[in-house]
């Protein structure tokens, strides 16, 4: 293998493990997001776990953030939570921040 061929291959598989490491940090924030916004929609037990389901089922609308926040603004303006735009969007960065931490600590 010629060493251009060596590091584009190198390169494609960092590329690979790169975007499975995002989707898997995404999932994971999805799931810690929807236990937040679970706990002040008064939800628990069952109905928690069922709502991070929908909170998690919500983000392969579309690519992005933007579905999940969706979801959860409408949920809050829903059940009146006080809860601006600029909280749920820090909420969402701060728990991508912790999904990314908890994965680094796994592996």
């Amino acid at each position: 293998m010629s060493t251009f061929d060596d590091r584009e291959d190198k390169f494609e598989k960092k590329f690979a493990h790169d975007a499975a490491l995002k989707f898997k940090a995404e999932a994971r924030r999805n799931k810690l997001v929807g236990h937040w916004a679970a706990g002040l929609l008064g939800k628990e037990g069952d109905a928690a776990d069922a709502y991070v389901k929908e909170v998690i089922k919500a983000d392969l609308e579309e690519a992005g953030d933007d579905d999940v926040f969706r979801k959860i603004r409408a949920d809050f303006d829903a059940a009146g939570v006080d809860q601006s735009d600029h909280q749920i969007r820090r909420h969402m960065d701060e728990c991508l921040e912790e999904a990314v931490k908890q994965i680094q600590t796994e592996g």
